[in-house]
């Protein structure tokens, strides 16, 4: 999801790497679950993400979608899924247990995990940023951007994260040159139905399948 903002705006300026350290360490978040609520549809899914929630903790998604904990949303013209909010005035994730705590804290998704670092795009590839206003944690402690997004296999993840914003970019492009109903509708269906909806074999390397469908995708563009 892009922000129609400035890096001066949200950040020091400061772009890291994996091995750089950042001030995002807040003590496991004890007694407090602020980033969790009032998020709205910001926490869009990518396939790995899904990946995880659905085949790794033997889920589907028809049934997180069911349950409401998975909603679909347009995000930059294009239909995706986001994690749910539940309905009153807190808007709590609806993964959050009574104590505040989160029920699938080891499949969480990538934009909670990178929280409250952000990425920052550009010449095909991404670094990592401390967004300055958004934890409400005070005296956060440093910690290495590795460590702190605790995602296995990182070199191939950032690979996958880099590539897969490259393709919803090069669908946004072509979007913009037929913005026709049928051309949206043909486009996210397509995005939907290969990268989400489809199921994806616990058997085998996830990174793998992905590069099969992103070339199944790329045969017929």
């Amino acid at each position: 999801m892009e922000r129609n903002v400035t890096m001066a705006e949200i950040s020091d300026g400061t772009l890291d790497r994996r091995a750089d350290m950042e001030k995002a360490g807040c003590d496991d978040c004890r007694g407090c679950s602020a980033c969790c609520h009032g998020k709205g549809n910001s926490i869009v899914l990518d396939p790995y993400d899904v990946y995880r929630l659905t085949t790794l903790r033997g889920d589907t998604l028809e049934h997180l979608l069911e349950e409401k904990k998975v909603e679909w949303n347009v995000v930059d013209g294009q239909i995706l899924p986001n994690l749910a909010l539940r309905s009153g005035a807190d808007e709590a994730c609806g993964f959050l247990d009574e104590a505040g705590r989160c029920r699938i804290h080891a499949y969480r998704p990538g934009i909670c995990r990178l929280f409250p670092l952000g990425r920052f795009y550009e010449n095909g590839s991404f670094q990592y940023f401390l967004q300055i206003h958004e934890c409400k944690k005070e005296n956060r402690t440093k910690v290495k951007v590795k460590k702190w997004i605790d995602i296995p296999d990182p070199a191939r993840h950032d690979k996958f994260i880099s590539d897969w914003h490259a393709y919803l970019k090069k669908q946004e492009e072509i979007l913009e040159n037929d913005s026709s109903d049928e051309s949206r509708k043909a486009v996210s269906m397509g995005i939907l139905n290969t990268f989400y909806v489809r199921n994806y074999d616990r058997t085998r390397d996830f990174y793998e399948q992905f590069y099969e469908r992103l070339e199944e995708t790329e045969a017929v563009l």
